[in-house]
């Protein structure tokens, strides 16, 4: 159920980055993110209220509330770094490195929670995550200048503390955690919207596309710290972090957008990768 719930998860995140990238091109990004984020808050204040998740330990030893906090801004530091990134490097450079994000929640479960792998289970693990690196298609033959790889890097450290947060936030409630994300950020998010001096140009016509983004989004996070409370941390981390897959085949499918060599195989890898755990773990 765990590894199930953290394809999903992946899917869900992949679906979302594809729509506000595309909406990316249009609109700034920074908008984007604001409006996306806030329908998230909104969606989860919702699912709080109808579920009664408000009863959940907030404070105290294995509550939600720090751990939201600290994933919500950890997140957004990620955020600033990929955009930066992007903004003085390649796709192709950037995206791949930031993908690797699932690495600082699998060392976490590894040497603080003392979860271990079999061996055809690390093999999975290595598969999937390479596969992760090589389908956002790497330009490896084109460099890597330093400053792009640094903020990259610096975005991949960023999602991955968020997502180790998440984790122990979701031990309380996986519910709550999220939405303590988004409130942590709704002031950060209305600041941009107000120096915008709006919405970036976005309006009705994007209005439906902005509320499956935040929902996806939110739903993805929710998913992902779901599944790491049905099984290993690590690997739910490992399969939630294939969003990138999704990403790429979407824009082949959509956009037309020519898959590289590299891409095929690192779809190939995740496939197999995702096997061997789903076979073995």
């Amino acid at each position: 159920m765990a590894a199930l719930l953290a394809l999903i998860s992946s899917g869900l995140w992949g679906a979302a980055d594809y729509l506000a990238g595309n909406l990316s091109k249009r609109f700034p990004p920074t908008a984007v993110l604001s409006v996306t984020q806030i329908i998230g808050l909104i969606f989860g204040l919702f699912l709080a209220t109808v579920t009664g998740a408000w009863d959940a330990k907030a404070l105290g030893e294995g509550g939600y509330l720090i751990p939201g906090i600290a994933a919500g801004l950890a997140g957004y530091v990620g955020l600033i770094c990929l955009y930066r990134a992007l903004a003085t490097g390649r796709m192709g450079v950037v995206s791949p490195i930031s993908a690797m994000s699932g690495i600082v929640p699998v060392l976490y479960a590894l040497i603080f929670l003392g979860e271990r792998f079999s061996g055809l289970v690390t093999i999975g693990v290595v598969f999937a995550l390479l596969g992760a690196f090589l389908a956002s298609g790497p330009e490896l033959s084109q460099g890597f200048p330093l400053k792009p790889i640094v903020l990259s890097i610096g975005a991949a450290v960023g999602f991955g503390t968020a997502l180790t947060f998440m984790a122990q936030g979701s031990e309380s409630s996986a519910l709550m955690t999220m939405v303590s994300m988004r409130a942590a950020t709704f002031f950060i998010s209305v600041s941009i919207l107000l120096r915008l001096r709006g919405t970036g140009g976005m309006g009705k016509p994007q209005l439906g596309l902005l509320i499956f983004i935040g929902v996806a989004d939110f739903s993805a996070n929710l998913i992902l710290g779901i599944a790491t409370t049905q099984g290993l941390v690590s690997l739910a981390m490992v399969l939630g972090s294939l969003y990138p897959i999704m990403t790429s085949l979407l824009a082949y499918i959509f956009l037309k957008e020519r898959l590289h060599r590299v891409q095929y195989v690192g779809i190939a890898s995740a496939v197999i990768g995702v096997a061997v755990i789903a076979a073995y773990a």
